[in-house]
């Protein structure tokens, strides 16, 4: 049996999968951003802060690094509400990837800032620089040109692991398919399709991420 592949029958629905795409690369951007500033916070907070708030975080990385995604997000999603926080479902999609980021980023910034000597942090307050003066010029830049790649390749991730949203109907790129195949019930040329353009979109990612990464640190 030969298949004929028909991908005209997804031209009327070009609109949709654009729709799609677009809330695809929105979502991975707003949630990278938000993302590696809650690990950033974390990471700095267990390293240099009260171990009181490292235990916090520590509880935060672990429940989130050893549960599923999409328990994580259906518990955003249809948990919250039974005690008074009801979210959109673009909001728990957002929300859900930053909190995963967020955990995952909070580990490859913290081996960064273990990395950097302590001799610079020492020599940063000799010059009467003050403690976040150090953290922000002398150690983050330091321990982010370290885990760059690591953090980049997570991001990636997190962006291919979106997908799972479709599931409480944010309107990403695997909804969009879903409901194209719905609706011309041809599920090859579609799925076929969104495989592509996530595809595309890591490729793209990874080569903004690359440059991005040359700009940042070229001077070090």
């Amino acid at each position: 049996m030969i298949y004929k592949l028909q991908f005209g029958d997804l031209l009327p629905y070009w609109d949709v999968l654009l729709q799609g795409l677009v809330f695809t690369i929105v979502l991975t951007v707003v949630s990278t951003v938000a993302g590696i500033a809650v690990g950033t916070a974390c990471a700095s907070a267990r390293t240099f802060g009260p171990k009181w708030l490292g235990a916090i975080v520590v509880v935060y990385v672990e429940m989130i690094r050893n549960t599923p995604f999409i328990v994580q997000l259906f518990f955003i999603f249809f948990g919250l509400p039974a005690a008074g926080v009801k979210l959109s479902e673009s909001t728990a999609a957002f929300i859900a990837m930053t909190v995963n980021l967020g955990a995952y980023s909070t580990e490859i910034i913290r081996a960064g800032i273990e990395a950097v000597p302590k001799g610079h942090v020492e020599a940063g307050v000799s010059l009467a620089m003050s403690k976040w003066e150090v953290l922000r010029h002398v150690v983050l830049r330091q321990a982010f040109r370290k885990v760059y790649p690591a953090l980049s390749s997570q991001i990636i991730i997190v962006m291919l692991g979106s997908a799972v949203v479709s599931q409480i109907s944010a309107p990403d790129l695997t909804y969009a398919a879903n409901f194209v195949q719905s609706r011309n019930f041809r599920a090859f040329e579609v799925y076929l399709l969104a495989a592509l353009l996530y595809l595309l979109l890591a490729i793209a990612t990874r080569a903004i991420l690359r440059g991005l990464g040359r700009r940042l640190f070229k001077a070090g």
